[in-house]
């Protein structure tokens, strides 16, 4: 992780952070540019995290052992029992072709802890899709960045958010302002602070019950229900 990081002078952060955002709402599908931005304006946000962890008992196993969400390490999903939050986990991946290798690495970090942070908070992203029953569409997308803002108070999020926002025809707006964003912003203030829990050691447990345990709300479908 350390080799892949690059330090920047404040003056060159401001820089590449001003690049990856113009280029980013240029063209949303660039992770790598979206990835940039989030590093170079969350240093803050990231070290508050880092903090959060340290005062947690799950969320200092995480930080004192490091787990990867890559498929060498969550392989063990696959195998797991229908309905547990490991099956859910593996059936979102396997149905999109999703590869839990495929996120760029962190580059624009101090250090090597916060570095990990960052990581921990990018690989995590589809663990939180399941949580949350969100889709990977454009809305659902920018619904979990509302959550993620609300958990960790990154910049990067709140812009997505307005940028994914912008890029909605008439009808997604509506439906997004009137169903998602309201129950985005309930379901990640009430929730427990997710960037402390050591996913891979619920992969067993109920999906249902996983979500109780963590005071998850998942999204309801908007044709049933109102926010």
């Amino acid at each position: 992780m350390q080799g892949a990081r690059v330090n920047l002078k404040g003056w060159q952060q401001a820089a590449v952070a001003f690049g990856s955002a113009f280029g980013a709402l240029l063209d949303p599908r660039r992770a790598d540019l979206i990835a940039a931005l989030g590093e170079t304006t969350g240093k803050p946000a990231f070290q508050r995290v880092l903090q959060r962890m340290r005062n947690s008992a799950e969320g200092r196993d995480v930080l004192l052992e490091r787990p990867r969400v890559i498929s060498t390490q969550v392989s063990h999903a696959w195998d797991m029992p229908r309905n547990t939050f490991g099956a859910a986990y593996a059936q979102f991946m396997g149905s999109r072709n999703f590869s839990p290798d495929d996120r760029p690495p962190v580059r624009f970090m101090d250090t090597d802890e916060l570095a990990y942070v960052a990581t921990r908070a990018r690989e995590v992203h589809d663990f939180w899709h399941v949580l949350f029953g969100l889709p990977t569409n454009l809305i659902g997308e920018t619904a979990l960045k509302v959550i993620e803002f609300e958990q960790m108070f990154l910049p990067m999020c709140m812009l997505s958010v307005v940028g994914g926002s912008a890029r909605f025809n008439e009808k997604q707006r509506t439906l997004f302002f009137q169903h998602y964003f309201p129950w985005a912003s309930k379901a990640g203030l009430k929730c427990t602070d997710l960037m402390s829990v050591y996913y891979e050691k619920h992969f067993h447990e109920d999906l249902g019950e996983a979500r109780r345990n963590w005071g998850i709300i998942p999204c309801p479908d908007p044709k049933r229900s109102s926010v």
